[in-house]
């Protein structure tokens, strides 16, 4: 079952719910076991893309759904990478429909030599088709394997694509991928433009680039017998256009939500360096200017913008033809090298290094630095469909070289940002070295108390770590029960004592010094930082279990943050959960009913009251109204015998009630956190946990309404 995302850090992580682990089927005696070539089904068109959707678009949740809109939108940045577009529309329809609008040369709709057919047509309906194999279509372009358009085709139950080219306009409508006409000619652009169809955002028949001679609308609708959810977020997509803006110059991008009837519009002047510039905004930036360079080498684009901050995290993002490599690559190994050799060359000409051997490791250099690197390549050799890591070789050698050279020249034209970033790398190699004597107090300690594990740890007997779950619970009170309640074989407990250490704000020498950090990192068995090993990880499922009140929720917070920061492959590898406890339990009569939120307890409160014979309307407390709710109760109570327990701590449940509720895999729900979006999770990071209240209390009161069961 998909669960709703974890509204105490807003929508940058996806929760979804964990369900209890399957039997494996096992075969029929009667199945047959010939194999021969009956047996093999070849798939034809666009057939593999609706039977394998999570080998073209990552998966079919949110995600996934989001990833379409993408897939279409970068095909308009292809257009304005090639210098043929300047400007992108993305319209959210009422009726999920989502309409992308360019005004670059318009999809070609002659016939192809080949099949012919009209070129529109292969495109939306042949994988692997496209202008992006031969370098004459796109000398540089992010749709590497032709799949993103016929795809998108292939998942939708209607699409539409309009051309504006030549003069005409074109279009072809599409069901689940297959065409419902030939490519026509809907009339000319003149003609259409004295009808006044000129600039509707919507309409039966809306173009908004006839301004323009040139240019592609596509319109979709996701299938919904084939995603979780067809519900588009708006934030979302937003994040998305906004990332791209900044990583093209001279691109405006305009968004407009028919929902709720708002509207964005982007466009960024200094390209990624006012990039940097925005994220490290609430950080404290070393200085006011950004360093930024951009150098064309072997027809290989490559741009660099980085800026120290006072903070202690590392933020080093990296693109390829406007895709985000999660994953990194050739090109973010060039430029780790390049900051590492060009400081430390730096720090010895000027003799800075009297007191720490060795000069500068690569750590000491990227503390408290955030940096955007972002290369146009001819020919990208991604890793996967996903595109998550950039593998050309000869781009580590181009980035290396040129960014050395720009990046020394400033050092030595800029001497107060030199020494303001070289006094912040001491101090970072100075921490390293007081963390590697605290890190190795810490193994020595731990080796001496047995198997390094802390005495405030109940361990599970199982040892296969992809069997085990840790709870880590909030209070020496729910500690106890949780350990009575669990089930031994495979749950550990390990209960913290009130608030731990805000790991945003101190370096690792300070975090290794913290009780309750000590003890976690000791009990998964990871290590963390740069010595961080998932392999290593005693416990597959890692499970926060705090109370459903502001200090749980802050504990939780404090406790994502030490995890994200220092063991962000444990987030992204999907073992991090998030326990929910119930905050009622209800009692009509002799049934009893656990409660996990406000939501079901109105839906409690409905079904007993439309089993007494009262009607009364779902909408008019659709929007959660606590008096509305608070009525609902009196009634109830006038006319049934009905009771209501809230729990406001996990300390007030016995342990067979944590059990039951909260720890059986046959009845709980966990959360499970993923981080969507590194860069937006990095700010939010930065504004919950960082030294500025502004910007925090702004988040808070932006999204208090999203915010349920928080007792003041």
């Amino acid at each position: 079952m998909h669960k709703s995302s974890n509204k105490r850090l807003g929508s940058y992580f996806v929760a979804s719910g964990l369900k209890p682990r399957e039997k494996t089927k096992v075969m029929d005696n009667n199945q047959s076991n010939t194999y021969n070539a009956s047996n093999i089904t070849v798939l034809e068109g666009l057939e593999p893309v609706r039977k394998r959707p999570g080998m073209y678009i990552g998966s079919t949740g949110p995600s996934g759904l989001h990833h379409l809109v993408r897939e279409i939108v970068d095909n308009s940045v292809d257009e304005a990478l090639a210098g043929f577009c300047n400007k992108i529309q993305v319209i959210i329809h009422k009726d999920n429909l989502v309409t992308v609008i360019d005004n670059g040369r318009g999809i070609p709709v002659d016939k192809h030599p080949k099949t012919k057919k009209s070129a529109l047509e292969v495109i939306m309906t042949v994988l692997h088709a496209g202008g992006k194999f031969d370098k004459r279509g796109y000398k540089v372009s992010g749709g590497l394997h032709g799949v993103g358009a016929s795809v998108v085709n292939a998942l939708s139950t209607y699409t539409r694509v309009e051309v504006a080219r030549d003069g005409q306009i074109y279009s072809q409508e599409y069901k689940v991928g297959k065409p419902q006409y030939d490519v026509r000619v809907e009339g000319t652009i003149e003609a259409l433009r004295f009808k006044g169809v000129l600039g509707k955002p919507t309409g039966d028949y809306a173009f908004p680039m006839l301004n323009y001679e040139n240019g592609t609308k596509t319109t979709f609708r996701a299938d919904e017998s084939i995603f979780e959810t067809t519900i588009y977020s708006a934030e979302t997509i937003l994040q998305q256009l906004r990332e791209i803006a900044f990583l093209t110059k001279k691109l405006s991008i305009d968004f407009y939500d028919e929902r709720d009837d708002t509207s964005r519009s982007f466009y960024f002047e200094g390209g990624i360096a006012s990039y940097v510039k925005q994220l490290n905004i609430r950080k404290g930036p070393l200085g006011a200017e950004v360093f930024y360079f951009e150098k064309e080498i072997a027809n290989h684009v490559i741009e660099v913008a980085l800026q120290y901050h006072k903070g202690f995290g590392e933020a080093v993002y990296s693109f390829a033809n406007n895709i985000n490599t999660v994953d990194g690559g050739s090109h973010v190994t060039g430029f780790r090298a390049a900051l590492t050799r060009t400081l430390n060359d730096y720090g010895t000409a000027k003799n800075i290094f009297k007191d720490i051997a060795g000069g500068l490791q690569g750590e000491d250099t990227r503390e408290g630095l955030t940096a955007i690197v972002s290369i146009k390549v001819p020919e990208p050799q991604f890793e996967g469909q996903t595109k998550a890591k950039l593998g050309n070789p000869d781009v580590r050698g181009h980035v290396e070289s040129t960014f050395a050279d720009a990046f020394a020249m400033y050092l030595e034209e800029h001497p107060a940002e030199a020494r303001a970033i070289m006094a912040k790398n001491l101090i970072a190699a100075q921490a390293r070295l007081a963390a590697k004597a605290a890190r190795d107090t810490v193994i020595r300690k731990g080796a001496l108390e047995g198997m390094t594990l802390p005495g405030k740890l109940a361990d599970c007997q199982e040892r296969d770590p992809s069997k085990c779950e840790l709870y880590i619970v909030e209070g020496d009170s729910a500690g106890g029960s949780a350990k009575q309640g669990r089930d031994r074989h495979f749950q550990a407990i390990l209960p913290i004592r009130g608030k731990i250490l805000n790991v945003e704000k101190a370096q690792l020498d300070k975090m290794l010094r913290n009780e309750e950090v000590k003890n976690l990192i000791i009990a998964m068995g990871t290590g963390f930082g740069e010595d961080f090993n998932l392999e290593k990880l005693r416990y597959h499922r890692i499970i926060i279990m705090t109370d459903a009140d502001v200090d749980g929720a802050h504990i939780a917070t404090l406790l994502l943050t030490l995890f994200y920061r220092n063991m962000e492959p444990l987030v992204t590898g999907g073992h991090l959960y998030l326990a929910k406890p119930p905050l009622y339990k209800a009692k009509h009569g002799k049934t009893e009913k656990w409660l996990y939120n406000d939501a079901e307890k109105r839906q409690f409160l409905l079904d007993v009251l439309s089993k007494g014979g009262e009607k009364i309307k779902v909408e008019e407390i659709a929007d959660g109204d606590a008096e509305v709710v608070e009525e609902l109760e009196e009634k109830v109570k006038s006319s049934s015998k009905v009771t209501f327990q809230r729990y406001k701590g996990l300390g007030e449940m016995n342990p067979i009630q944590l059990w039951d509720t909260t720890m059986n895999p046959k009845n709980r729900t966990l959360l499970q956190i993923k981080v969507e979006d590194a860069i937006l999770a990095d700010e939010v990071f930065t504004m919950l946990m960082g030294d500025e209240v502004a910007p925090r209390k702004q988040f808070i009161q932006r999204r208090a309404k999203e915010v349920q069961n928080i007792d003041v």
